[in-house]
């Protein structure tokens, strides 16, 4: 494990492995951590210089942090790039960690050749109502585990691993209520008030791996980044990295030589 300090003095903490340009920086979603790209790490560790990043508040990064936005965490991502001095990347999000990539790649342009994201920006017109927002995000303040526990769930399809579901829903129930409830504020807060104006400034391609258990709007995203594709996954649900890796790695394998 190595460390460095992110713009607001949180220590973060990462790995790497392999050699080769560009770099692929690795960067996990809401409650889990960057363990969950070890299938990846290995596997694209024969040919690149691999980054897996604990966003802050996450694995074995600091918690020390006042406000969970999706800025911070682009921030976090910046540190470990300038720290190893890349000068060229490949950024990989999942989930959450697709508003974190954008932000990521709006901060260091010259060095990010495209963004991959996971499971993640399936709509970037895609609205909730406020008072939708705060009830759902009131269950995760008053009882955070069974919240999250009744979430990740749903996130899986019924002929998923009992093993890998638990193991989910353990690990993000294991989170900080309060880093928690912060991220979701966070996230809910950047696809009202910024996701647009990102996908906007960012001038590098973006494809996304998603899973088919929600539709991919590639109409409307295509209205706002000329240059989004699509690689759709079937039969895995929101963790395609860890459900079905041999196919998930050809698909990024796939995306990564597109960039090239």
């Amino acid at each position: 494990m190595l460390t460095t300090v992110s713009s607001d003095d949180v220590t973060i903490s990462y790995q790497i492995q392999g050699e080769g340009k560009p770099s692929l920086v690795f960067v996990h979603g809401w409650g889990i951590d960057r363990s969950y790209w070890n299938a990846q790490l290995t596997y694209f560790a024969k040919k690149h210089h691999v980054v897996a990043i604990d966003l802050a508040g996450h694995g074995e990064s600091a918690q020390n942090r006042k406000e969970w936005t999706m800025g911070a965490f682009g921030e976090d991502v910046v540190a470990v790039v300038k720290e190893l001095a890349l000068d060229q990347i490949i950024l990989i999000g999942h989930s959450m960690a697709g508003f974190v990539i954008l932000e990521t790649a709006r901060r260091i342009p010259d060095q990010t050749m495209g963004l991959i994201g996971v499971d993640t920006l399936i709509d970037f017109e895609i609205q909730y109502p406020e008072e939708q927002v705060n009830e759902w995000i009131d269950a995760f303040r008053v009882n955070f585990v069974h919240a999250t526990t009744d979430y990740v769930r749903t996130l899986f399809p019924k002929n998923a691993d009992p093993d890998l579901v638990e193991k989910t829903v353990s690990d993000t129930s294991s989170t900080s209520p309060k880093i928690g409830v912060g991220v979701l504020e966070g996230f809910f807060d950047y696809q009202k008030k910024e996701l647009i104006r990102a996908v906007q400034e960012v001038k590098v391609p973006l494809v996304c791996i998603n899973s088919d258990m929600h539709p991919t709007n590639i109409e409307v995203n295509r209205r706002y980044m000329s240059s989004f594709k699509l690689k759709l996954i079937k039969g895995v649900g929101h963790f395609p990295m860890v459900e079905d890796p041999e196919t998930f790695n050809r698909f990024l394998e796939e995306a990564v030589e597109e960039f090239i």
